[in-house]
């Protein structure tokens, strides 16, 4: 039995280290699965077996922990990045604004009320203690990439190596943090005085109120000569209005054009467009005729039908639902939209990216059209593009370990391997088609790097907090952590929440989305979800989503920066 009892213990041996992450890994996240009222830890539980594995003394050289603990949170950040950055500067527009400003000052309320808790039930004369609140901030709001940020930052200002574990106070204060969101989010449903069925009325009148233009169709006579022996397609782009045209008369030959189908003057064309382009496509092509089409009757009853089509035009990325007048123009109604794994209704208001998957009901002809326009090519996103996540990669940790001296700070202010990586990533997701990168990942390999990122992160860090975990929780400042971090979760979203539903007017389906995509808590969008029929949540969490994560990581390191130095 040596052989087995080596294996256990010899730490610097590649096959414990592995076996370690293996058992820490799986042992976190099958425990992860297990739900109490509806609610698990997930995938965040991996640190608490790592937690009990260091504490029994299961672990590995600090250098190997060190090296698997950033390199996971470097794939695990720049997998989010590449994630929010197509939608990231589209968040901002219209009503977006507002939602993302509430969202920032719920993010500063979250840091004052953890140096309120600090300042009110702890020594400050001690120099780990702000430290460890920044862990239990992070716990408090349910993010990981936060703490990932806040460690980092740390290593730089304890440079002699003896960093506070703040994982021990990010541990104590998660589990609350995840049933705090939701407890305060139904709370905010009482203080308003809010009736969740008036909400979703109000919803489906907002829905009423802006309806798909209407459809107009017209038969055309082609008299313009520029238009001669130009195709469909580049009629369409000159004109840059939203038309289809579903029959052309080419004399006497009656046939479907496609977007390559030439147009001669004395064509008769049918034409289909919202009502407010109308009058331009008709004096760019030529005068309305009244034309009878035989065929019409057998288009109505040709059968529906029901496709997934994925985005792969880089020329629809960021274009809005409303405004592509999908039921008006193609005749087709886009039901359901899927993006990284996350299931939404379709909004107006929902901004297209490439590897968006749409389910598009209608007939057969009409969906074949939107299926070649929005690309549908499969194959394109199918290959993995490792080149352009690791080319990221290298460009993110330059870029976060650029120098920027402040006065008053103990060491020059950096991004670090978080902050670097996740802006480089964003810059890329959204503008790295124009630099001819191939940006989109397939969602299951997204969701597969970055959890793998996020397990090797949450291991590591627990079993180097696990040695210390007894001394720092059971028999020190554990449970000022967990009610410190109850108060750090509720309280910003109860001012927040209450503001934004009295003084802005908001759906309170709409808040609850912004209150999760603060927080950046899935299981607090779920309960939303399932507390309404309607998209707002859904568009609420993903309008807020992209900046919360990017201040969630900044301010991290700017707390311990600038704070924890003294």
């Amino acid at each position: 039995m040596d052989w087995l009892i080596k294996l256990f213990t010899t730490q610097d041996s590649v096959a414990h280290i592995a076996l370690l992450y293996a058992l820490v890994i799986s042992v976190g996240v099958l425990l992860g699965k297990i739900k109490i009222g509806g609610i698990s830890l997930g995938v965040t539980f991996v640190l608490f077996a790592g937690i009990l594995a260091g504490h029994v003394g299961f672990t590995a050289p600090t250098p190997t922990l060190t090296f698997m603990q950033d390199f996971g949170l470097i794939l695990f950040v720049f997998c989010i990045g590449l994630q929010v950055g197509p939608g990231f500067f589209e968040s901002f527009r219209k009503g977006g604004v507002t939602l993302n400003l509430l969202s920032t000052v719920t993010i500063l309320l979250n840091v004052l009320v953890m140096f309120a808790c600090y300042y009110i039930f702890f020594d400050t004369s001690n120099p780990i203690n702000l430290p460890m609140m920044v862990g239990t901030l992070y716990g408090a709001v349910t993010n990981t990439p936060g703490l990932g940020a806040a460690n980092e930052a740390l290593g730089a200002v304890f440079s002699n190596g003896d960093a506070p574990q703040i994982a021990n106070g990010y541990a104590c204060a998660y589990p609350l943090g995840v049933l705090g969101i939701i407890g305060a989010t139904i709370a905010i449903r009482y203080i308003t005085k809010t009736r969740l069925q008036e909400e979703e009325e109000k919803l489906s009148e907002a829905e009423a109120e802006n309806p798909h233009a209407k459809p107009h169709v017209m038969t055309l006579r082609v008299t313009n000569a520029y238009i001669a022996n130009r195709t469909l397609l580049q009629i369409s782009e000159f004109l840059n209005r939203d038309m289809v045209c579903t029959r052309i008369n080419h004399e006497g030959a009656l046939s479907i054009p496609t977007r390559d189908t030439v147009f001669n003057v004395g064509d008769e064309v049918l034409i289909v467009s919202a009502e407010a382009d109308a009058e331009a496509i008709k004096a760019f092509i030529g005068p309305e005729i009244d034309v009878a089409w035989d065929d019409r009757g057998n288009m109505e009853r040709q059968p529906m039908v029901s496709r997934r089509i994925v985005v792969t035009n880089p020329q629809m990325n960021g274009k809005t639902l409303g405004k592509m007048h999908f039921s008006s123009v193609y005749g087709v109604n886009v039901t359901r939209i899927s993006r990284q794994g996350m299931d939404l209704f379709a909004s107006r208001n929902h901004h297209f990216q490439v590897g968006d998957r749409i389910m598009v009901v209608g007939h057969e002809e009409n969906v074949n059209r939107v299926a070649d326009m929005m690309g549908n090519s499969v194959k394109r996103l199918n290959a993995p593009n490792i080149a352009t996540i690791f080319i990221g990669i290298v460009i993110g940790i330059l870029f976060g370990s650029i120098p920027l001296a402040i006065p008053g700070m103990p060491v020059p202010l950096k991004l670090g391997i978080a902050g670097g990586p996740l802006i480089i990533a964003i810059l890329i997701g959204r503008f790295g088609y124009r630099l001819k990168l191939v940006t989109y990942t397939t969602t299951s390999a997204n969701m597969m790097l970055r959890e793998i990122g996020l397990v090797l992160f949450l291991a590591s860090v627990g079993i180097k907090a696990g040695a210390g975990f007894w001394q720092t929780v059971v028999a020190g400042d554990g449970l000022k952590y967990v009610y410190t971090g109850f108060l750090i979760t509720i309280i910003p979203i109860l001012i927040m929440g209450t503001i934004a539903r009295l003084k802005y007017k908001f759906n309170y389906f709409t808040i609850m989305g912004m209150i999760a995509g603060t927080y950046t808590d899935p299981p607090a969008l779920a309960y939303a979800n399932a507390s309404c029929t309607k998209d707002a949540p859904a568009v609420g969490y993903s309008t807020v989503y992209p900046l919360s994560m990017f201040l969630r990581i900044f301010t991290a390191q700017i707390v311990v920066l600038f704070f924890c130095g003294g």
